[in-house]
């Protein structure tokens, strides 16, 4: 499995396991989460996606009730904050809202870790954009906590290049990473400035529903009839086409792939045997478009 450097000391596996489900199984037992992870490290998978809002803030705790130390000396961990809804801990909180406060990020790290029970959290994201953003305090509060030690890089999700650069101008540590939307069926970073900008700096994204919520393995029509070409001759599933559709972007960009089936996560790493062409691609995405490129 490649492996995408975000700093000299820490790189992160190409594929990347994404937990927003772990906590919707009747099954969460300890035994059945190592299934998974284990499942992934045979793979050359090593990194795995979390946030604190996942399974209305529960499945961090899933999460670390089934690593072993053996599996936390394998895995990279990302996990998100700042995002607050009525359930879990927060079910007193009057309703949605974000805080990228001082006090909020760095009770969230803390909570984390406990939850996770690990000693350092590898990627910290913002989870989304807060309107509200001191971006003086919210930087200084993400190098503080890469300072403590207790998290050893910072990035964010669903931010706009204006985002970025406004947090950015906030901090003396470097942001590593962008988790956004990119599939063939949202792939408007493609061409809206997204993925050049950080293609530009290289600084590899994480794709999130990179199957575009599931839909590109039900759905019927001229893009999956594509897919499913493709596929077919790849001796492949739909999900590895549309995985390898993305490795194949220049950005380097990092699919976040989320199931609980065991058997589709051995075949994550189904995307590498993929061929994927430039002619294949272009295929690909004009089916994604419903038309020709210009």
């Amino acid at each position: 499995m490649e492996r995408i450097s975000l700093t000299p000391d820490l790189s992160l596996s190409r594929i990347v396991y994404g937990m927003w489900r772990l906590g919707d199984v009747d099954d969460t037992s300890p035994k059945t989460v190592q299934a998974k992870i284990e499942a992934c490290l045979e793979q050359g998978i090593t990194t795995m996606d979390q946030a604190d809002i996942y399974g209305g803030y529960m499945a961090e705790e899933i999460m670390g009730a089934g690593l072993t130390q053996s599996i936390k000396d394998q895995i990279e961990v990302v996990t998100k904050c700042d995002i607050l809804v009525p359930a879990g801990r927060y079910e007193g909180v009057p309703g949605k809202y974000y805080d990228t406060s001082r006090k909020h990020i760095l009770a969230s790290v803390d909570h984390s870790l406990r939850l996770m029970g690990i000693d350092k959290i590898d990627v910290l994201l913002i989870h989304r954009p807060d309107p509200l953003m001191d971006h003086h305090e919210t930087g200084a509060a993400l190098d503080e906590v890469v300072a403590s030690g207790k998290v050893r890089a910072v990035g964010v999700s669903n931010f706009k290049l204006h985002d970025w650069n406004l947090l950015q101008s906030g901090m003396k540590n470097k942001l590593v990473t962008n988790q956004i939307e990119v599939s063939l069926s949202a792939h408007d970073a493609m061409t809206n400035g997204d993925l050049a900008y950080l293609q530009e700096r290289a600084i590899a994204p994480m794709a999130w529903s990179p199957l575009g919520g599931g839909e590109l393995m039900t759905a019927n029509t001229p893009l999956t009839a594509v897919m499913d070409d493709v596929a077919n001759a790849n001796s492949v599933d739909r999900a590895a086409v549309a995985v390898a559709w993305l490795l194949a972007h220049p950005a380097k960009v990092m699919p976040v792939m989320g199931t609980n089936n065991i058997n589709r996560i051995k075949g994550f790493s189904d995307a590498l045997k993929v061929d994927m062409p430039r002619t294949t691609w272009f295929k690909l995405y004009e089916a994604a478009l419903g038309h020709e490129v210009a």
